[in-house]
């Protein structure tokens, strides 16, 4: 990852987050995987590149990583983990960052109820609709569709 550099952060780099991340779940490291696929997120895509045809903004595998991490496996607890991040992202594209946290947010919380919240950092949490409106604001065209999809059906 740290081949590309700060500037870099376009299809390639997605790409490569997107592989280092499978690597990372297939080696039974599901945190790592999941932070991984928080960095892919964090890409500067507009939504006209080719490698989002192939592997769009991967929702879905955030929630099969969190669904299907298999027992005694470290996973941490992604509901925080993206509290934190939503609250605390710093430029470069700080806003659309922050809505794609509080979106897997929102799918941590669905898919993993019993994940407790952290007491200590109090935040106001947003609406699912909320979240959908600042996609669709400062997403690529389709992925409030794509993340609203994942959020009524998780993948399985």
């Amino acid at each position: 990852m740290n081949a590309f550099g700060e500037a870099d952060r376009g299809g390639p780099f997605y790409d490569a987050c997107l592989e280092y991340a499978h690597s990372l779940w297939q080696r039974k490291y599901a945190a790592r995987a999941i932070l991984c696929l928080d960095r892919a997120m964090g890409a500067d895509l507009k939504g006209g590149e080719p490698i989002l045809d192939a592997w769009p903004m991967p929702y879905s595998a955030m929630v099969w990583f969190m669904k299907h991490t298999p027992h005694g496996v470290f996973i941490g607890n992604p509901r925080i983990h993206f509290q934190h991040y939503a609250d605390r992202v710093n430029e470069p594209r700080r806003e659309q960052r922050r809505w794609r946290a509080w979106a897997c947010w929102a799918l941590a919380r669905k898919v993993m109820p019993d994940l407790p919240e952290d007491p200590r950092h109090i935040v106001e949490e947003p609406t699912i609709r909320q979240i959908e409106w600042h996609l669709h604001r400062l997403g690529y065209p389709g992925e409030a569709e794509l993340w609203h999809s994942e959020y009524l059906h998780p993948a399985g």
